[in-house]
């Protein structure tokens, strides 16, 4: 699709996956994203196609990924599928001549990583982007242009959390097989954020650790649900990570920045809103439930980013979001940090 005819029509978007969050996205493109139309969605499960028959404007249903790509009408396809399927999937849309938005992680081996790298330079004209939406959020945006713009001197240390409520579920134990452990699952997050935020410096060495403060059933696949890493950069940069699925107050992710001339915090307080409650408890504010509610907007930013910069005329948009390479450098050090975890010794990159 070149660039006029972008500009003259919608860009047509088929939805691949329609679990929790895929519901989101398909709501968001459906009804939140000026410039984009929801025209297809793909799902094998009945009970998730009839949710869209239900809540989306008539997009036509598949339950074969292949004949979604199949359908001339769709412009781009947007992944929300299982892990192990990302990069054969992301592959084969490109050879059908479809953008790709495709969620994290780009994939779990980093050879897979590599070959879809390979086979998106084959398509210029086609973007593909990975879904780390926290480039997109507000404050993590504006916590990045102040760093540009030179507010604490050159940034050295980056402090990174994601840390969920516990499900008393059970839900990611019955995950922890396809996963990748709590560093590929949930500080990739935080690795993109530290090597954006401290302007992509290449990982060095890195040193894990962990504990399974709740869910003995991790142990089965050497996961844990709390963790811990230090990650060195080249330059001296340095990044701290600490991971959490046991969390009582609920989803609270937050980030800090440590440069030559002052530092910075994003998030540190996770406020639903900005109501306080004063009792005899004393002042205190309820927290976001769920990655969901802390990071609704940041979604919705990347979603209008994506639409725009296929559109054209948005190549500001096309650099604020994470690359292929940024999500193979992700993984990269994701990879490391879970081998660091199991064997209990640094590894170097």
């Amino acid at each position: 699709m070149n660039t006029a005819t972008a500009g003259a029509r919608r860009l047509r978007v088929g939805v691949v996956g329609l679990g929790r969050l895929g519901k989101r996205h398909a709501e968001n493109l459906a009804y939140r994203v000026p410039g984009a139309e929801l025209v297809a969605a793909c799902s094998p499960l009945e009970e998730e196609r009839a949710w869209a028959r239900e809540a989306l404007p008539e997009p036509r249903l598949y339950d074969d990924y292949a004949d979604l790509l199949a359908d001339r009408e769709v412009d781009a396809v947007w992944l929300v599928t299982p892990s192990s399927l990302h990069a054969q999937q992301i592959v084969d849309a490109l050879r059908a001549g479809k953008h790709v938005f495709c969620e994290k992680p780009l994939s779990l081996d980093l050879a897979e990583c590599e070959r879809v790298l390979a086979e998106a330079a084959r398509y210029p004209q086609l973007q593909a982007t990975i879904g780390f939406m926290r480039r997109f959020d507000p404050s993590y945006k504006d916590g990045f242009d102040k760093i540009a713009a030179g507010t604490i001197g050159r940034p050295f240390l980056v402090r990174s959390q994601t840390t969920d409520k516990n499900d008393t579920d059970g839900f990611f134990v019955r995950f922890a097989a396809t996963s990748g452990g709590i560093f590929l699952d949930c500080t990739v997050h935080d690795i993109d954020v530290a090597r954006w935020l401290l302007g992509k410096p290449r990982a060095t060495r890195v040193f894990a650790a962990g504990a399974v403060a709740l869910h003995e059933g991790l142990r089965e696949f050497g996961d844990v649900d709390n963790g811990v890493a230090i990650c060195e950069f080249e330059g001296g940069k340095l990044a701290m990570f600490y991971a959490s699925r046991t969390q009582a107050h609920g989803n609270d992710t937050h980030s800090e920045v440590i440069g030559t001339a002052g530092a910075l915090g994003i998030g540190h307080n996770p406020r639903a809103n900005r109501v306080e409650i004063y009792d005899a408890a004393g002042i205190r504010n309820e927290c976001t439930p769920s990655f969901f509610d802390r990071f609704e907007e940041a979604f919705l930013h990347e979603a209008r980013a994506f639409v725009a910069s296929v559109q054209g005329g948005a190549e500001s948009n096309v650099q604020a979001g994470a690359t292929l390479a940024d999500a193979l450098e992700a993984t990269r050090i994701g990879n490391a940090l879970r081998e660091s975890l199991q064997s209990g010794q640094a590894v170097t990159l």
